[in-house]
């Protein structure tokens, strides 16, 4: 593992944002959900492609509060290009479990 110092640390942009639409993308070669998360009123609306599909339902992820990295560089997605990086962790099956907030914060409130 390499370290990183709190001033690299700072250039990330992990915040608290809100899902306000999913969907599928069928055009992708693996199960994929399309995001629509508001980003707060300096970014908007950013979409982002993840592999949540065993866990969730897209219905299911409206309203999440969950933790974003929103200068991530663009990534290809099957037909579609994810804007920000929705993060989360593997379950004991390799599924992804999203990184959510326990209780509700400012949209694109700053991790620290």
């Amino acid at each position: 593992m390499s370290f990183i110092t709190w001033k690299e640390f700072e250039k990330t942009d992990l915040g608290a944002d809100k899902i306000i639409k999913a969907g599928k993308i069928h055009e992708a070669i693996n199960p994929v959900n399309r995001l629509w998360v508001n980003c707060g009123y300096k970014l908007g609306i950013k979409k982002s492609g993840t592999q949540v599909t065993a866990l969730y339902r897209p219905e299911e992820l409206i309203g999440k509060q969950d933790i974003c990295m929103a200068n991530f560089t663009l990534k290809q997605i099957g037909p579609s290009v994810s804007e920000i990086l929705v993060t989360g962790f593997p379950d004991a099956d390799r599924n992804v479990v999203i990184v959510a907030t326990g209780k509700a914060g400012s949209t694109n409130a700053k991790l620290f």
